[in-house]
């Protein structure tokens, strides 16, 4: 082959080579455009993504019944405070066999005689005073309500950032395989470059075999990023509900906000985290038990009332002075009222351990109260070291990678002046390719702590909604 066509070959590969990496070097967003054999599939927002995640997870549904069932147990025929009323009715129908034996007279047997007793009566009953126990049942139930409802926003908060961290991992992931496959092309383009120049004599057999073991070392990066990013996508589509095979393209970003303060987000963690708030209303349940027990002290009073009608026909019964059976019938109907009235005098001492087991719940439910808020506190002093050190190096990478993408670019000059050997230019692409791993892993680890302490103040999802 003709030098001058072999010369024409390096100059072709080597403008080959600068055209794939010097826009990649350009790039603002620090992640390459999504090349054509990034796995493809359907456009996922994260709105979209927590939405359909919401909408299957098995915990808030079985949540929002808890809730349900709590909002429908609020009454107060449930707390006592309304009459009761109830309709009897009874039928009963004998045979027997009767013998009657009167002093000096002989007996009188009489088989298979017929009886009927018909019962019917209305009755309706009305507690009017049991200490005010009433009123604190029906208190009792409409704070259950509340402790229930915060126990599912909880639930719904700690799902919503499973699933914001599983999403945001995708967009990590696919981020690195763009950065690996970029990696890849430069790599192939170092090989076609370094093969023209031995072929024209310029470079020697064992810088192409190095070409290739990098570029066989990319490819095996590669082939295992495609399996982290697939493994990725398993995860979010099982807390979505879905296929694990389902194909998405996750199409948010990762933007972190920088402006959050220590002060705003303890405040809030005091005011708005649902898991406090429960624990809140468990003390307060506790006070009610131990209320509606100290209730039972005072005496209970009643109202009674209702209508009868009692029918018995007796099929035995005789004929005055005579032996002959007849049927006699009874019946009485009429409206019957009064007032119940007990007080508890003695039962044991019963009631004095119900109240003393009452005041231990009372205690047990505030020192839950206060190792709530000192978990929280914790977690969110862990999370908030953790965010303000991750913000650190998102800076500090952000200027790194600047960094490494002008030294990626220098090195390509001086190697296509021939004053960098092939390891130089390959030790800058492979710091490169560290620095744009490092500021994905930094900048997901700094939305990762972000989004716990929006979960730890009650922001990721807004009360009633």
């Amino acid at each position: 082959m003709p030098a001058a066509i072999l010369l024409m070959r390096f100059h072709f590969h080597l403008t080959f080579l600068l055209a794939v990496v010097l826009p990649f070097t350009g790039v603002a967003q620090l992640i390459p455009a999504a090349p054509d054999s990034l796995p493809a599939g359907p456009p996922l927002t994260l709105s979209q993504a927590i939405t359909a995640g919401l909408g299957a997870n098995y915990g808030i549904q079985i949540a929002q019944r808890d809730v349900t069932i709590a909002t429908n147990n609020v009454s107060r025929a449930n707390a006592g405070q309304l009459p009761g009323v109830d309709l009897n009715l009874t039928q009963s129908n004998n045979r027997i066999n009767l013998r009657q034996q009167f002093e000096g007279r002989d007996p009188r047997v009489t088989n298979n005689v017929p009886t009927s007793l018909l019962n019917a009566n209305i009755a309706a009953t009305w507690t009017v005073f049991d200490g005010l126990g009433m009123f604190i049942a029906y208190d009792r139930l409409k704070t259950a309500v509340g402790a229930q409802q915060q126990l599912t926003r909880a639930t719904v908060e700690e799902t919503v950032e499973s699933i914001t961290n599983a999403y945001f991992s995708v967009v990590r992931e696919a981020g690195k395989f763009r950065a690996l496959e970029a990696a890849l092309k430069i790599g192939q383009a170092r090989i076609d470059l370094t093969q023209a120049q031995v072929e024209v004599g310029v470079s020697a057999k064992v810088e192409l075999l190095t070409a290739q073991v990098d570029f066989n070392a990319d490819r095996s990066a590669f082939i295992q990023q495609q399996e982290a990013l697939a493994t990725a996508k398993v995860t979010l589509n099982n807390l979505l509900g879905r296929a694990p095979g389902t194909a998405f393209s996750a199409t948010d970003s990762i933007v972190v906000t920088r402006d959050l303060t220590r002060e705003t987000v303890a405040q809030r963690i005091r005011s708005a985290n649902p898991r406090l708030a429960a624990a809140q209303r468990s003390v307060d349940l506790a006070d009610f038990d131990r209320r509606l027990i100290r209730a039972a002290r005072f005496p209970t009073v009643g109202l009674t009332g209702g209508y009868g009608l009692t029918r018995n026909a007796n099929g035995a019964a005789f004929l005055p002075g005579t032996s002959q059976l007849t049927t006699n019938v009874n019946r009485q109907q009429g409206f019957n009222y009064g007032v119940m009235a007990s007080l508890p005098v003695f039962d044991g001492f019963q009631r004095r351990r119900r109240e003393q087991n009452a005041r231990i719940a009372v205690e047990q439910s505030q020192l839950r109260l206060d190792q709530t808020q000192l978990q929280l506190d914790a977690d969110a002093e862990r999370a908030w070291v953790r965010y303000q050190n991750r913000l650190q190096l998102l800076t500090l990478e952000e200027a790194n990678q600047q960094l490494a993408l002008q030294n990626v670019q220098i090195a390509l000059e001086r190697y296509r002046l021939g004053l960098l050997t092939p390891l130089v230019l390959r030790e800058a692409q492979r710091s490169q390719l560290q620095a744009a791993t490092r500021l994905l892993d930094i900048r997901f680890e700094a939305k990762q702590a972000e989004i716990t302490l929006r979960r730890l103040s009650g922001e990721l999802v807004q009360e009633g909604g």
